[in-house]
């Protein structure tokens, strides 16, 4: 299979950028895919430390750097009429024409931001891969967790009738991933004492709730990420890379989540989970899928609740919590679940939901990836190496496009 992958304007494909979800899953996506085996064009900013076929730049550093107009990259606008989108989503379009071919998949990430690149190409299948956002308008659509599934769901109803939503064939919901390696396994034993928030430090991702938890039970916390928000009583840290993160996660004595809106998927939950560390969220959103009460966390609903899984945290194992974390999240384990995905939207081009399946020679490599044989796919290091900027892979005979015109600029 061959994927065109579009990023964001205003970060690099590097880990640099790795507080930005959305550019992260689009990093680790061309990881997922090029281990697989598939052919992936990488649409981003200059820097790039994806692995990837081709890597096509679309936007100068310059004018990356000017898009963030000197804010974290975070706080960046996703209004695609500003001019370093049109400019971008622009100079995607022109690149994806000249290396096109029947039956290729455009991934997508901005939501409506990216739309217009979709509608340029009517003949190919445009996936949103990753949505935990609000905007959606694909045919072809995965959502990071049942539960934000269903409320777009409700949202994008009509007339807001419960009673009248209907599922949507392929539709698909695909959890967030990550590099397993990269979030350090620590035991009980190894542990420090504190308990830690990573995140944006806005009200609404609960900050003040786990301020308020380690207050009264006089325990250290510390707060690491970007935003305006000014504890009294946190140790605050500001961002942290994923290797400081990891090492975060891996000795405290649990990760607070406490979101106060619908949480699509929540990137920091599992990671530190992955690290053997409880986690304790709110009991909403895609917790409920994430979080299983008792085993990996504590989700909670009033405040004496967070002081009881706070007091309580040390009786989870962390061998057990890091397991479940690996078998689910892992790319390894994610990646299959893409790769189903796209082999049932690759029967449209045949008979399409009433198109059924022969034993055949993919199928059986499949089976090899998921019972571990295929060491092509377990030797990850060797294949994530990003590919260099460059035309080597360019289509001599473009396609027509929709609503666009001009060179590439």
């Amino acid at each position: 299979m061959r994927f065109h992958v579009i990023s964001l304007p205003h970060t690099n494909t590097t880990e640099d950028f790795s507080v930005c979800a959305y550019t992260e899953k689009v990093r680790k996506f061309c990881i997922m895919m090029t281990d697989l085996g598939h052919e992936v064009f990488l649409y981003a900013g200059t820097l790039n430390s994806a692995p990837c076929t081709e890597h096509i730049p679309c936007l100068s550093e310059d004018q990356r750097a000017d898009a963030c107009g000197g804010k974290h990259y975070v706080e960046a606008s996703f209004d695609y009429t500003l001019p370093h989108w049109v400019t971008f989503n622009s100079n995607a379009i022109q690149a994806i024409v000249q290396r096109a071919q029947p039956q290729d998949f455009i991934c997508v990430i901005a939501g409506l931001a990216h739309k217009i690149i979709a509608d340029a190409f009517p003949h190919l299948m445009c996936v949103e891969f990753g949505i935990g956002y609000g905007g959606t308008f694909s045919k072809y659509r995965v959502f990071e967790s049942y539960a934000w599934m269903h409320t777009l769901y409700g949202i994008q109803q009509p007339n807001h009738d419960a009673n009248a939503l209907d599922g949507i064939w392929y539709d698909a919901v695909i959890p967030g991933y990550l590099e397993t390696e990269k979030f350090p396994f620590c035991s009980r034993e190894e542990r420090q004492d504190y308990f830690l928030f990573v995140g944006r430090v806005v009200d609404r991702k609960g900050w003040k709730i786990a301020e308020d938890v380690c207050r009264h039970l006089g325990k250290k916390l510390i707060i690491a990420g970007p935003g305006d928000g000014q504890p009294t009583y946190a140790e605050r840290i500001g961002p942290v890379n994923p290797e400081a993160r990891g090492i975060l996660m891996s000795r405290a004595q649990a990760l607070f989540v406490p979101t106060c809106y619908i949480e699509p998927f929540g990137n920091v939950n599992v990671e530190a989970q992955a690290c053997g560390t409880p986690v304790i969220t709110t009991d909403w959103g895609a917790f409920t899928e994430t979080v299983i009460q008792g085993v990996t966390g504590f989700r909670c609903r009033t405040f004496q609740e967070f002081i009881d899984a706070a007091n309580n945290v040390h009786k989870l194992d962390p061998l057990t919590i890091a397991t479940h974390a690996q078998c689910n999240y892992s790319l390894e384990a994610v990646g299959l679940k893409y790769q189903t995905y796209f082999e049932r939207l690759l029967d449209l081009w045949g008979k399409g939901w009433y198109q059924l399946r022969k034993e055949d020679e993919h199928a059986v490599e499949t089976r090899k990836v998921e019972e571990g044989h295929l060491g092509q796919y377990q030797n990850r290091d060797a294949r994530r190496k990003a590919a260099k900027t460059g035309n080597s892979h360019r289509h001599e005979q473009g396609w027509p496009v929709q609503g666009q015109e001009g060179a590439v600029k």
